[in-house]
């Protein structure tokens, strides 16, 4: 540490070019931190102590296919299901079409057996049950909106050609914080409204053990294999993935873009931390004139290097986990994002990175720097 001010003074000699590498550095890693986040909330599942034995019946063709009420009986029967409810996605908007969030449907008297980390008070569950038109709300979208219990809102259809006149008579927390900037109301209300369709978009079902979600799962597509509307039954987590799946292959994407980033700030870092030795070799021949062995001198300029770098990874990973975890991404996303959860991991691989380009920007320049006699470097012009 007695070389900590040299290298700190030698770091800022040029503190705008100093200020632009880093500022080039943390939005390199902010961009990275950035899409690593959002594809672990793509694919995050659910962390609820019944998730692992849940199953979704859906569509075989297309998720957007409804299946007819009727296979709610018939799922029932099956050995192994301990309950199984419907789901539509209702897709409505309220008073403009920038505020998006989900809107489902649900049995209200089996959606808090099916899904118990939906945490609301007792009175409020039972206003829903009794209330045709009742609906409630996760506590982060009656947050965003201003919703309070009894208050009424109405949701223009769009795939539906119907409005619904809600009422919220509950709020509900979760274990699941992206929960809780949904919407809830009941598919029987839905479907008087729509004229009796007599559809549901899926079926959750609820299993009574894992050893008996592969039989339920076969039992079901089995029994609507030569149907009209044929289902493909998966776990809740596989479910959820498909979605992930639909928007193509978002990994390889994300590490495309992770491979460019990493490429750009290396460029960007050796031009400058390569800029700045050579406009320093006739110091760096003084230095080796005072005694300065070769090792020295590189661990010198290559520790300034990482200085850079660790106040880039700090501003720009750091930085996107201090943003992420204060701002309103409700608002600031239309509803698409609730929360932002940058994970350990994420801020790891960018302090890797940041270190790796230090030492890999620097190394060439210093180690060629350090050759060069002291009569060499002393006559150099730069």
């Amino acid at each position: 540490m007695k070389f900590a001010r040299l290298i700190w003074k030698n770091a800022l000699r040029n503190k705008r070019r100093s200020l632009l590498t880093a500022f080039s550095l943390s939005a390199s890693l902010f961009l990275l931190t950035t899409l690593r986040t959002v594809l672990f909330e793509l694919q995050a599942v659910s962390a609820a102590p019944q998730s692992d034995l849940r199953l979704v019946t859906r569509h075989a063709v297309a998720f957007t296919n409804p299946l007819p009420i009727y296979y709610l009986d018939r799922i029932k029967r099956i050995p192994g299901v301990r309950e199984v409810i419907p789901g539509t996605w209702f897709g409505g908007i309220y008073i403009d079409q920038n505020n998006f969030f989900g809107q489902f449907t649900v049995d209200p008297e089996k959606a808090f057996v099916v899904f118990p980390e939906f945490q609301l008070p007792e009175d409020q569950k039972e206003a829903f049950r009794k209330q045709r038109n009742g609906a409630i709300a996760g506590v982060r979208l009656m947050q965003r909106f201003g919703w309070k219990i009894g208050d009424r809102i109405t949701l223009m259809g769009t795939n539906y050609p119907v409005d619904l006149e809600l009422v919220i008579v509950g709020g509900f927390t979760s274990i699941n914080p992206p929960d809780e900037a949904a919407l809830m109301f009941r598919w029987d209300y839905l479907d008087e409204l729509a004229g009796r369709t007599g559809e549901a978009g899926w079926f959750t079902i609820l299993a009574r053990s894992r050893e008996d979600m592969p039989r339920i799962i076969q039992a079901v597509d089995d029994m609507s294999r030569n149907s009209s509307a044929p289902t493909k039954t998966e776990s809740e987590k596989e479910f959820q993935l498909s979605f992930s799946g639909m928007l193509g292959n978002i990994r390889f994407l994300v590490g495309s873009i992770s491979a460019v980033v990493v490429f750009t700030i290396l460029l960007v870092t050796a031009a400058t931390m390569g800029m700045s030795i050579r406009e320093r070799t006739a110091e760096l021949g003084l230095l080796k004139s005072l005694g300065y062995s070769r090792g020295l001198i590189v661990g010198l300029l290559t520790r300034e290097s990482i200085l850079i770098s660790l106040a880039g990874w700090l501003a720009g990973c750091v930085g996107a986990w201090v943003l992420y975890s204060h701002i309103d991404l409700q608002a600031a996303t239309g509803g698409w994002f609730t929360v932002l959860r940058v994970q350990p991991d994420s801020l790891a691989l960018g302090l890797l990175l940041s270190l790796l380009v230090a030492l890999v920007a620097t190394g060439m320049p210093a180690y060629r720097a350090s050759r060069l006699s002291v009569a060499d470097a002393l006559r150099y012009l730069g």
